[in-house]
């Protein structure tokens, strides 16, 4: 990762993910990153909010990084199971998608006032919505698609972290691959 800067950041990412936003410190990020204390008052003079709000982002441009290379809409929704996998399993099923962990509980706010998970999930939708469109899938249809693998994902990578398996992550994986699938064949 580099800088101590991008290693608390990923560390916050990794923290939230496992213990929420509300069991989520700077203290305890110090200890878990081991940073100095006083580092991470320096680097996020914004204190906690500001800490979540980059955290927030960071996951984010991985997710978007990803869905933007990727060439199809199955490659797309190839890349983002396997990326809440790859963090499943890295952490023995011990975290999830911090966006959401930031989402379900008492929202960490921007500076426009706006929860800073809105603009994450907004931007990763867009992105599967444009990849379904770029085969050829309608915009009205490929909307209401890209809300569905967005929300069946995040909601599998929790059901996987609840049963410390992967097994429902990989039968919603298996069932969207057929649904975009079938949805792309029938483009004229």
């Amino acid at each position: 990762m580099g800088d101590a800067r991008s290693t608390m950041v990923a560390g916050a990412a990794t923290m939230i993910g496992m213990r929420g936003v509300g069991a989520t410190s700077v203290r305890e990020l110090a200890k878990h990153t081991g940073a100095p204390l006083g580092s991470t008052y320096h680097y996020f003079p914004g204190g906690k909010e500001q800490l979540v709000a980059e955290a927030v982002a960071w996951v984010s441009d991985r997710i978007e990084t990803l869905l933007r290379e990727s060439d199809s809409a199955l490659d797309a929704l190839d890349a983002f199971v396997a990326s809440w996998r790859r963090l499943l399993e890295s952490t023995g099923y011990h975290a999830s998608c911090p966006v959401l962990a930031v989402a379900a509980e008492e929202p960490a706010l921007g500076d426009d006032g706006e929860p800073v998970s809105t603009p994450a999930f907004a931007r990763w939708h867009r992105l599967i919505a444009a990849t379904l469109e770029k085969d050829g899938i309608a915009a009205d249809e490929a909307r209401g698609l890209a809300w569905t693998v967005l929300a069946s994902v995040e909601g599998a990578v929790v059901l996987s972290r609840s049963q410390r398996s992967a097994e429902p992550l990989d039968a919603v994986a298996a069932h969207l691959r057929s649904v975009v699938a079938a949805a792309v064949a029938r483009v004229p």
